[in-house]
Order: C-alpha cells, then sequence, then structure tokens
C-alpha cells in the first residue's frame, strides 16, 4: 500500500480529483481531502445546509456536511466536515485521514496534519510543505493505494495540473518559510 498526495490551489480543483477517483475506485483504495476552511474558491455552505456529522466523536469540532446538491457530487464530498487543527487553523475535511486529524486535536497535539501525513509514509519534507500549503488556503488530496495502481492514481490527481509539492517547498521558501524544526541559518 503507498499512499499518494496533491495540493491544489483551487479547492474546486480537489473537489473534481476527488469526483474522479471515486469514479475510479478499486474497493481497497482510500481518499482523503483536506482544505483550508477558507480556501479561495470553495463553495461555500448555508447555515441551513450544516447538519452534524455522526462520524466526528472527539471534541475537535462540530461537523457539518456539505449536502451533495451544494456541489453537485455526492460520496466521500457529501460527508464533508469541520475541525480545527493547531498550527493550521479551521480545515474541512473527509475520508481517512479525519480520524488521525481528529484524534490529534481532541489531544491537541500540534502537527497533526504532519504526523497523519508522515504516519501514512508521506516524506518528513512533504508533509510539512503540505501541512503549510492546506494553511495558506491549499486543498490536498491524498490516496492509499495497492502499489499496482499507483500510476493511475497519479494519473488522475495530475488531471487538474496540480503543481508539485517541491515547487510549493521552494515559492514558501523564497519567502522566508522554514520547516518548524529547522535550523534558520
Amino acid at each position: 500500500m503507498q499512499t499518494v498526495s496533491r495540493l491544489y490551489d483551487k479547492y474546486d480543483d480537489a473537489a473534481a480529483t476527488v469526483t474522479r477517483l471515486e469514479a475510479n475506485k478499486p474497493a481497497y483504495r482510500e481518499i482523503s481531502l483536506v482544505a483550508n476552511a477558507d480556501a479561495h474558491g470553495r463553495s461555500r455552505v448555508r447555515d441551513s445546509d450544516r447538519v452534524a456529522d455522526p462520524e466526528t466523536k472527539t471534541g475537535a469540532g462540530t461537523g457539518a456536511a456539505v449536502g451533495g446538491t451544494a456541489l453537485g457530487i455526492v460520496g466521500l464530498l457529501a460527508g464533508i466536515g469541520t475541525l480545527a487543527i493547531p498550527g493550521i487553523g479551521p480545515l474541512v475535511a473527509a475520508g481517512w485521514l479525519v480520524t488521525a486529524l481528529t484524534g490529534a486535536a481532541a489531544g491537541a497535539a500540534a502537527g497533526g496534519l504532519i504526523g497523519a501525513l508522515t504516519g501514512a509514509g508521506v516524506s518528513h519534507e512533504e508533509a510539512h510543505v503540505y501541512g503549510e500549503g492546506v494553511r495558506r488556503g491549499g486543498s490536498l488530496v491524498t490516496v492509499r493505494t495497492d502499489d499496482a495502481d499507483v500510476a493511475a492514481v497519479n494519473l488522475i490527481l495530475d488531471e487538474r495540473r496540480p503543481r508539485r509539492w517541491d515547487e510549493y517547498r521552494d515559492e514558501y521558501r523564497a519567502a522566508g518559510w522554514r520547516y518548524p524544526d529547522e535550523t534558520r541559518v
């Protein structure tokens, strides 16, 4: 099993990618979407669309499901909920990463997203870039899939032309960002 991720500047690109992944989803593939609650271009949810999320069993935050009609999508995106992660802020999230994130948030563990990603096999450096990208308003799609399907998953993830994580890293560093545990030189 491998974990592959992409960070999208636009929530709509991430949502469309999730929809494509679900349409081609073998039973053993797990998909997650994590986005900054104020992600640019994200479809806004009216208060009347918010419902309690029965999957949120911690005090991490009240769940908010996005109705399928609001995005024209069913499946993973219909169950998206809100939570707050220390160091990143309010997020909307759905999928397998939610369990790790709500557990980290309940324990007030800083770096919950980074810890969840590295625990799933994403490199420490890449996870920090994804965490910073989500904090800055990006939308992260992460898929756990069998080794044999990695190439097919990568093709779908790349359809909306996300930038590579190292391009984000270089952009953030040029603006003065450093990894939290990196010594400033």
